[in-house]
Parts: C-alpha cells; sequence; structure tokens
C-alpha cells in the first residue's frame, strides 16, 4: 500500500515563494561579482597603458657623457636625471634620482660604484635581474671588443651623471 502525502497548498507557496527570493538573491550576487570583475579589467588595462618598446640601440660618441645619457639613460631617469623619464610610469620599481648619489653617499659622488652599476657588475634591485639594461654589454658590442672604448664610454656616462648631482 502506497501513502500519498498531500501537503498544505500554503507550504507549497511559501517554499515556491522562498526558491524565487533566493533565485533572486543568487542573480543579484552574480550580476556584482561580474560588475566588479569588469571594472578591475578597465583599471588593469588602464594601468597597462604605458609600456616600454625595445628598440635598436642608437650607437653615440664614446667621448660625450652628455649624448650617451640621453640616448641610453633619459628615457628612465629624466633629462634632470631624477627618475622621471617617460618609461617610468611602467617600471614596477622606480628610477632612482640620479642627482642624490652623492648625497647619499657622504656627499662624495660614488664613481666606481656608477661605473659598476653601468657595466653591470653590480646587482641593482629597482633594475630587476640586472637588467638597467646593463649598457657594458652593449657597449662590448658596439666597440666590437675593444675594452678600453667600453671603460671609455662608462667614465665618461659616469662623468655625466657627476655633472648632474644636487648642490
Amino acid at each position: 500500500m502506497v501513502k500519498i502525502h498531500i501537503l498544505p497548498i500554503r507550504f507549497y507557496q511559501y517554499n515556491r515563494t522562498h526558491r524565487r527570493k533566493i533565485m533572486l538573491a543568487r542573480t543579484i550576487l552574480w550580476v556584482c561579482v561580474l560588475t566588479w570583475l569588469l571594472g578591475v579589467t578597465v583599471l588593469a588595462q588602464d594601468k597597462s597603458q604605458t609600456t616600454i618598446k625595445n628598440v635598436p640601440v642608437k650607437e653615440t660618441s664614446p667621448t660625450s657623457g652628455k649624448d650617451m645619457y640621453k640616448a641610453y639613460c633619459a628615457v628612465c631617469h629624466g633629462n634632470d636625471g631624477k627618475g622621471g623619464g617617460p618609461a617610468a610610469p611602467a617600471m614596477k620599481v622606480p628610477p632612482t634620482d640620479l642627482t642624490l648619489l652623492a648625497k647619499n653617499n657622504g656627499g662624495k659622488y660614488p664613481s666606481l660604484k656608477v661605473v659598476s652599476s653601468i657595466n653591470g657588475e653590480t646587482n641593482l634591485p629597482a633594475h630587476g635581474s640586472r637588467d638597467m639594461p646593463v649598457w657594458g654589454q652593449l657597449f662590448w658590442s658596439m666597440s666590437h671588443g675593444h675594452e678600453s672604448e667600453v671603460q671609455q664610454r662608462a667614465v665618461n656616462l659616469s662623468r655625466y651623471i657627476e655633472t648632474l648631482q644636487a648642490k
């Protein structure tokens, strides 16, 4: 013998209304989550508008530290050396303010340290994995293996950066 349970109509209507409310709440929740995701995506795209393009290195005279600085350094460090170059906003770590090197070194310009940084001999956390880029390697290829020219470039570039020091 099979028993058939007949639920009162009120219980069935209550259960159906309750289910509709739950479905409506879920729908509203999903709309909110999707709206939030869309907003995050749009904000992420706005921040990534600044990109750094890799372009071939233009060879400059090894005797002009100023020309080398403008060609190789100013894009990140800015023409004034304060770290406000056009590529700076795209960097995870802001470029160093090169005008403060002497001040941060007890008033003495750290020329050996700067030459080492230019050549890629020191690890600079702000430049990630020694990708300043490492101008020493690029200078080496420009000079076709003439070590004296590589050193001349690094020293002259360092001397120009020394002229940017805050007084």
